[in-house]
């Protein structure tokens, strides 16, 4: 997607593959990578990490213009990858979502950005859950949907919070009550309230896709990056 100003790449994957075709992609991952894919439960689980990881070095590699297996990372306090400094001249900032077999990637020039993708489905506890997190404008507001919206409205909350959070870089220290998105389906993704500040003065913008059918995304970055 191409915005007034430098772009903001979204690129959607599915991660299914042949065994061949994983074992070559554990090649390209780091050492301390494939130990954490060892660590998983289910080999599942581990060839869609090996999968999403390979990825993601595949498309750094190509806008930085290096291999794969030379792309480096570090992580923030609240456990954002960002690149290592030996990348810090390409101003290139990403962030990864994956949810089954799907995985979103979204990059920026110069600005953080964050991405969330989740199924949207019927689960038993989302009142309890909603009740629990979500802010009491956006509880309000899911409380007011009909019955067979709700599941929508309740993914379109949580990727739209969860973008913004990963966007900042906070992790759960910023709290989910501290600021508001819009959820109702059908309307425009939109940041409604950060702390004291509403949300068309609070410097970022969000956006929701859908990376595949059944599925629900948001991406949030900075404002003057759009």
């Amino acid at each position: 997607m191409d915005t007034s100003g430098a772009p903001i790449e979204v690129v959607v994957t599915r991660l299914a593959a042949a065994p061949e075709a994983v074992r070559t992609s554990a090649a390209l991952l780091s050492d301390t990578e494939r130990h954490r894919a060892a660590r998983f439960a289910f080999d599942r689980d581990a060839c869609r990490f090996i999968l999403a990881r390979a990825r993601l070095r595949e498309l750094l590699a190509a806008r930085l213009g290096v291999r794969a297996e030379s792309v480096e990372f570090e992580y923030g306090a609240h456990g954002k990858p960002a690149l290592s400094q030996r990348f810090a001249d390409s101003d290139l900032d990403f962030n990864v979502s994956h949810c089954d077999d799907v995985a979103a990637y979204a990059f920026s020039c110069g600005h953080a950005i964050g991405i969330d993708v989740e199924a949207a489905r019927v689960i038993s506890d989302a009142d309890d859950i909603a009740a629990r997190y979500f802010s009491r404008r956006e509880n309000a507001m899911y409380r007011t949907l009909n019955p067979c919206d709700r599941p929508l409205g309740f993914f379109n909350c949580w990727t739209r919070k969860e973008a913004f959070i990963k966007a900042l870089g906070d992790g759960l220290s910023h709290q989910f009550d501290r600021f508001d998105v819009s959820l109702r389906p059908g309307e425009p993704a939109r940041i409604l309230r950060v702390g004291e500040a509403s949300g068309d003065a609070c410097g970022w913008r969000m956006i929701s896709f859908s990376p595949a059918p059944g599925f629900v995304g948001a991406v949030v970055a900075e404002r003057k990056q759009w």
